[in-house]
């Protein structure tokens, strides 16, 4: 088959397999988990080989793929169905693919015992399928439709436990939010198809280069505003961590793959578009700064384990769009890769340690012993993904983060042009402090939930094998990906990728600084349980024994003095670290309630106001003059008596009136 014929079937396959999964998912249930797992699987198959044929795109001279039938003529700017296939594309593809794939078979596992998962497994697929759309799609409109089909698909898996409140309200908000940036969003794609003329992807990219845009910065903004939304970056982000409300591989699949790439890869494939605007441009850069040290701030007062990745990925998706504001996508989208393994590990392993434990909360977690224990295969590729995040050498995520900040020191130093050296310099100071907050809140969820103080973690049962399989599949890109970057840079228009010496000490010494200052408050706040317990009742105990430690006697009987030590919360750092800080940045610094009251409360009252309206006096109104034929009516009823000399007297008075009005009009005309 010809690689058009391939790249076709990319995004087909899954969205036959969700079809077949909606049709069959009550007639046929035992075809539900093939349908779920094999077109997806065939799907990345398909798009590796799409990406090998490519053979890196551009940067290896190889021409990108494109191929366009006319979908429908529109009278002006023409539609097509458009595949415009290069080194990106290819890779992100696979990325999203790869994902999917781990996703759905940890779901046979995870959803086992799920009636709704046949609908589940045929909107993950679609959801899939939408994905791969935008990834290989070459007309914006096309694009398009893959982009509302992820959020529809958002909008109900998100809700897939619609009988809790926090599911319904999280799924309801996810969809409003994000479409209150698609609003923009779709004025700027209409406004930038009139200033080119066209919706193909390669025709916008040639007119940027060869004519300009007439107005660059009104239309780079009204995009970003879409991928504000899209991609969760301030202040659209609220919805993100409030989206962890819906089962944890959906939120691997969102955080990881789908969803918020689509922003970030939708900037990375017109950044000419973006960087005609050198105001838009530091629009971005302020917007990545702020994203990524609140999110970093907000991830470090978390206890909900999913809420920490998810401001993680806040904070990760700041790094790619701050890459991208300096102009350079090949940083953003190596990032977007790398993260991509990574926080889809952390988000599956998440699965795995709350199911054996019982619980989402990190408090919780920390005064379990021995979970590591008992769930080695998370503990393990968990430990492999957190290095990564944390940007520690030689894992995945150093080597994409650090290319993140060579870019951001190239243009403060003014040794790279396409954007303000200003926008550098921001981009570069914020990048150093999230690093050392990240590896800070990196190194205080494995603490909480590994190295647990007290009684043994309660027996739920052993993980199923594929849960545990997928895991060891994502720990290799998250652990070897960045070996292999001399040999990727081809994908990313041949640029160089590799690390510099100054970012790499400085990004691994702040790295290295917040993970050890984190484990020094963890051991003093542990340290400091025992001075607030009283020892005297711990003595007491039966069972102590006087060579005991303070800790290691805590330890026996915490089992006895549990509502002690949850009373107050030991083994926290966070709370050490932030101080005053801490009640604000556990509340995602409260945007919720400023929005509720900028926003939501006007439109309410508003609304209140139309309603009041409405009744008091449209609806009086329409009572009134009901009421006034209704009288008339009644009136005129009363005078037909019947009786000829009573019409006849009224017809006489009638004239009489008549004529006298006649002579008075007469006489004074």
């Amino acid at each position: 088959m010809t690689t058009t014929s391939l790249a076709v079937l990319v995004p087909l396959l899954p969205f036959l397999g969700a079809a077949a999964g909606l049709l069959l998912g009550r007639t046929a249930p035992g075809f539900v988990r093939p349908l779920a797992v094999l077109p997806v699987l065939t799907a990345t198959a398909l798009a590796i080989t799409v990406a090998v044929r490519q053979g890196g795109g551009a940067g290896n001279g190889t021409t990108p793929l494109d191929a366009a039938t006319r979908l429908t003529p529109t009278g002006s700017v023409p539609i097509d169905l458009a595949l415009h296939i290069d080194g990106f594309a290819a890779l992100v593809a696979v990325l999203v693919g790869t994902v999917a794939t781990c996703v759905q078979i940890y779901s046979t596992a995870y959803l086992r015992d799920d009636a709704r998962y046949p609908s589940y497994a045929a909107l993950v697929s679609l959801f899939t399928s939408a994905m791969l759309l935008v990834v290989y799609s070459g007309d914006l409109m096309v694009l398009l439709v893959g982009w509302e089909v992820m959020g529809i698909c958002s909008y109900f898996l998100v809700g897939h436990y619609w009988e809790t409140p926090e599911a319904r309200a999280a799924s309801l908000k996810a969809f409003l939010i994000t479409k209150l940036g698609d609003v923009p969003f779709l004025i700027g794609l209409f406004a930038l198809a009139a200033d080119t003329g066209t919706f193909r992807i390669t025709g916008i990219l040639r007119a940027v280069t060869e004519d300009g845009l007439d107005h660059p910065t009104l239309i780079a903004l009204l995009l970003l505003a879409g991928v504000a939304g899209k991609s969760a970056q301030f202040p659209l982000h609220t919805w993100l961590p409030d989206a962890m409300a819906g089962p944890t591989p959906v939120s691997a699949l969102i955080h990881a793959a789908t969803m918020v790439a689509a922003g970030i890869y939708f900037v990375a494939r017109l950044l000419p578009v973006f960087t005609a605007s050198k105001a838009a441009l530091v629009v971005l850069a302020v917007m990545a700064a702020v994203t990524m040290v609140g999110s970093a701030l907000a991830a470090l007062a978390q206890d909900d384990i999913k809420r920490v990745l998810a401001y993680s990925t806040i904070g990760q998706l700041g790094y790619m769009s701050g890459a991208l504001a300096l102009g350079d996508r090949s940083a953003a989208v190596f990032h977007l890769i790398s993260h991509g393994a990574f926080k889809a590990l952390l988000f599956l392993g998440a699965g795995v340690v709350i199911h054996a434990a019982g619980t989402n909360s990190l408090a919780a977690m920390s005064r379990m012993g021995g979970l590591a224990k008992r769930i080695p295969d998370a503990f393990w590729t968990m430990t492999i993904a957190l290095l990564a995040l944390a940007a520690i050498p030689p894992f995945a995520g150093f080597f994409s983060k650090e290319s993140v900040l060579v870019v951001a020191e190239h243009t403060a130093l003014g040794t790279a042009h396409t954007a303000p050296g200003a926008a550098g310099w921001v981009v570069l100071v914020a990048g150093l402090v999230t690093a050392l907050l990240t590896a800070a809140y990196a190194t205080r969820l494995w603490l909480l939930a590994f190295r647990g103080r007290g009684p043994e973690a309660p027996d739920h049962g052993k993980q199923p094998v594929a849960m545990n399989a997928v895991l060891w599949v994502l720990a290799v890109p998250s652990l070897a990906l960045g070996l292999t970057v001399g040999y990727i840079a081809d994908w990313f228009d041949g640029d160089s990728l590799a690390p510099n010496l100054t970012t790499s000490v400085l990004g691994t010494g702040v790295a290295l600084v917040g993970g050890l200052t984190l484990y020094g408050a963890w051991r003093h706040t542990s340290s400091s349980l025992a001075a607030r317990i009283p020892l005297g009742a711990v003595a007491a105990h039966p069972d102590a024994e006087p060579a005991q430690s303070e800790i290691e006697a805590i330890e026996t009987h915490l089992a006895v003095y549990g509502d002690i030590a949850a009373a107050h919360d030991p083994a926290d750092p966070g709370r050490l670290l932030l101080g005053r800080l801490h009640p604000h940045a556990a509340a995602g610094f409260r945007l919720d309630a400023l929005y509720d009251r900028l926003f939501v409360r006007p439109v309410l009252a508003a609304a209140q106001l139309v309603r009041f309206l409405d009744r008091e006096v449209v609806d009086t109104y329409v009572r009134g003059a009901g009421t006034g034929t209704r009288w008339l009516g009644a009136a005129v009823r009363r005078a037909q008596t019947g009786n000829v000399q009573t019409y006849l007297s009224a017809l006489l008075a009638g004239s009489v009136v008549l004529a006298i009005a006649a002579v008075l009009v007469a006489a004074g005309a």
